[in-house]
């Protein structure tokens, strides 16, 4: 099983992957809303537009802009069903558990914690 810091290495080689950081605003945004707040937001969204088995616009569900976590699941390839099971060999078409959900957002967290320092 590989670690957070696996695979965040993993996605730092991936040319697409890699290519997403957060800006100013995002980083200021993070500052105000604090960590835990982010957190809460990350959990959500992973909840409602992530774990469903039938996802209704599956690969197009994460704009690639706007809050952090949108970006932070686009640099670490939990944006879209087809992402999680090319990275992670999580099938499409099953819901999300809430042991995978949680690793998701611990991966999310820890991606933009990078971020911020």
């Amino acid at each position: 099983m590989q670690t957070i810091d696996m695979a965040l290495e993993k996605l730092q080689r991936s040319k697409f992957r890699s290519r997403f950081k957060l800006n100013e605003k995002q980083k200021e945004y993070v500052r105000e809303k604090g960590m835990d707040t982010i957190r809460v937001h990350a959990e959500d969204l992973i909840q409602k537009r992530l774990a469903p088995s039938l996802i209704e616009n599956d690969g197009k569900q994460t704009p690639m802009h706007g809050h952090p976590v949108f970006i932070a699941q686009h640099a670490t390839a939990c944006c879209c069903r087809g992402c999680l099971y090319k990275w992670y060999r999580i099938r499409p078409g099953t819901e999300l558990t809430a042991e995978q959900q949680e690793k998701i957002v611990n991966l999310l967290m820890a991606w933009i914690e990078r971020q911020m320092n």
